[in-house]
């Protein structure tokens, strides 16, 4: 299992970030590829900040602890 990379102001930031995209994608409904698209997104950024590992940083070497 991967150690954590992203400290916690990155996971504050990813929470914030993934909070406005997931209201953005149930905001623009009528444009079902976009809402999804941007609603992905969001849940990845929730789901980096959650278990505070982010599969770039690892690939990238970057730690933010």
């Amino acid at each position: 299992m991967s150690s954590r990379n992203v400290g916690w102001y990155d996971a504050k930031i990813r929470w914030v970030i993934g909070a406005v995209l997931l209201l953005l994608s149930a905001v623009v409904q009528d444009r079902p590829f976009v809402a999804l698209s941007v609603g992905f997104i969001g849940i990845i950024f929730v789901g980096t900040a959650l278990f505070r590992v982010c599969p770039l940083y690892t690939v990238l070497r970057i730690k933010s602890c």
